[in-house]
């Protein structure tokens, strides 16, 4: 409801409350959303609430600019001191200050070369904090079991790492998907940075041993997530080796400044993360033979040391002939010098004998010496004898305990003794009566029993010897043949080759008489006689020819 116009005036009064509220309206329909190109100024970073406040500048003018909690950590630039940005948002008033005020819900860099200005600022901060410094850059390993890759699931540059690394050496990638541009790509990479070297290697995933952070190629805007500084330090405090391979060669980011390593492409990463399993293979396979051929070599030289030296020392028998030749000298005059040396020494004697008084004489004052003695010393004795046994008798009668004690340790000993004597002999026994059964054995399958067994016969003749060549019998001789299960008789015939000309056919030997025949040998001694009931009819006796 407007105001009513005063009686006394053409103009209408209002409140302080009532023009204030007014003018925020009419500002807000007149400008509603704009684009704002400014210098910031007096930034201190966020509120205690949360929210933002600063200025926004330029050459001859300057309005204030608020940036609520919710929007500000959707910007994709924080605001910072002296950057030329572009802000848009809602123009409005503050009626408790009577101040116009931009409210900011999008804020960008004002070119690119506000973005290089920022970029060199924050490059120069971070270098003065000496995150850049060689000193702190790792050693990256030769040859990584698990490799972690930071990058995007759904990009090239994932499948372009993997294809390179199963060309060069196959290895086990671990893969933490973020975003590569955007608003929330520094938070998500140096998330990912963070939890990468948070593993313990414990659970099932194991825990890498390099780090590949990477993405394609853009522009500087495309790329600015790789310039915050939340992702430079997670890339400095990382204590697993990184690898950056951000953009093309061309392209540089802040995070290519701290990683251990630059790589001018994804591709070039895997490169360098691995080596050629194919070189690696000839390289081990040249070492090997390198190694076989300085072995030989090796051996060669000592053997051949070892020869030169053998041939320098003397053979044993060199070696032994002087002393043995000295010893057959001084052994040849041992005996001949013993019997001299004899010979002297009885001659020595006979005269040493002959100057010597008589014995009877050397002997008489001795005796009486010790005749004398001996009579003194039969009563000490006795004295002596008889104080031993009274100290005895009072010793008995004190420590009859101690001697019973004695008697049964010496008891026990001797049990134990005696238990030890049985084992002794009993083990000694077992162990006779085993070598008896092994030599009882060894003698029956050595015996000649086994040998007729396998088809040999026993042949001897009429005097019961043994025979053992053909030659030695006579044509007609009486034989008996001893097989395994018994005896028969045969009749020699003529031998089928001379003994005398190897080779040459015998003669021809007359047909047997009925007469050569012989009767079977009855057993010769009483070992023998089992054997007997095995023997045939004299019936079916054959001839050895």
């Amino acid at each position: 409801m407007p105001p009513e116009p005063d009686l006394h005036s053409n103009l209408i009064e209002y409140s302080v409350s009532e023009l204030s509220f007014s003018l925020k309206r009419t500002v807000e329909d007149a400008y509603g959303h704009v684009r704002l190109r400014g210098e910031i100024s007096g930034f201190r970073g966020q509120h205690a609430s949360g929210h933002a406040y600063f200025t926004l500048k330029d050459e001859k003018a300057c309005i204030d600019a608020v940036c609520w909690r919710s929007t500000f950590g959707k910007l994709k630039f924080k605001p910072e001191e002296g950057l030329e940005v572009i802000a848009t948002g809602k123009v409005t008033t503050y009626p408790g200050r009577s101040k116009y005020q931009i409210v900011i819900e999008q804020l960008e860099p004002a070119g690119l070369g506000a973005l290089m200005a920022l970029l060199e600022e924050r490059k120069r901060k971070l270098a003065e904090e000496g995150l850049f410094d060689e000193a702190h850059k790792k050693p990256l390993p030769f040859l990584p079991r698990v490799i972690g890759v930071v990058t995007s699931p759904t990009g090239a540059v994932i499948r372009d790492i993997l294809h390179r690394l199963e060309d060069r050496f196959p290895s086990h990638v671990l893969l933490w998907p973020c975003r590569v541009q955007g608003d929330t790509c520094a938070q998500e990479v140096s998330a990912a940075i963070e939890a990468f070297n948070a593993m313990d290697g414990a659970g099932l995933m194991p825990r890498p041993d390099l780090i590949i952070v990477a993405r394609g190629g853009g522009s500087l805007e495309d790329l600015w997530g790789f310039n915050e500084e939340a992702v430079v330090r997670a890339a400095f405090a990382s204590n697993i080796p990184l690898i950056s391979a951000v953009g093309h060669e061309t392209d540089w980011t802040l995070i290519d400044l701290v990683a251990d390593y630059r790589a001018p492409t994804p591709t070039g990463a895997a490169e360098r993360a691995v080596p050629v399993r194919a070189d690696l293979l000839l390289q081990v396979s040249g070492f090997g033979v390198r190694m076989g051929g300085v072995l030989r070599s090796a051996l060669g030289g000592h053997r051949n040391r070892f020869l030169a030296a053998s041939r320098g020392i003397p053979k044993p028998s060199a070696i032994l002939a002087l002393p043995r030749q000295h010893f057959d000298s001084v052994s040849g005059r041992l005996g001949r010098g013993t019997h001299s040396h004899v010979q002297r020494a009885r001659s020595l004697f006979a005269n040493q004998a002959m100057r010597l008084p008589k014995l009877s004489q050397l002997i008489t004052a001795p005796r009486h010496r010790f005749d004398a003695t001996a009579r003194m010393l039969a009563p000490a004795l006795a004295a002596n004898a008889q104080k031993h046994r009274g100290r005895f008798d009072r010793a008995a009668q004190l420590r009859p305990h101690l001697l019973a004690g004695r008697a049964l340790q010496a008891r026990e000993r001797l049990t134990r003794l005696d238990r030890q004597a049985a084992r002794g002999l009993r083990a000694e026994i077992a162990l006779k009566r085993r070598r008896l059964e092994e030599q009882s054995k060894l003698l029956v399958s050595l015996g000649p029993q086994n040998v007729l067994a396998r088809g040999f016969a026993l042949v001897r003749d009429e005097a019961g010897q043994v025979v053992r060549k053909a030659a030695g019998v006579r044509p007609g001789t009486a034989l008996d043949l001893q097989f395994a299960d018994g005896h028969l008789g045969a009749t020699a015939g003529q031998p089928v080759l001379d003994p005398t000309e190897p080779g040459k056919p015998a003669p021809k030997r007359p047909a047997p008489s009925k007469q050569s025949q012989t009767k079977q040998r009855p057993p010769k001694s009483a070992s023998e006689k089992p054997l007997a009931r095995a023997e045939k009819p004299p019936a079916k006796q054959g001839k050895l020819l």
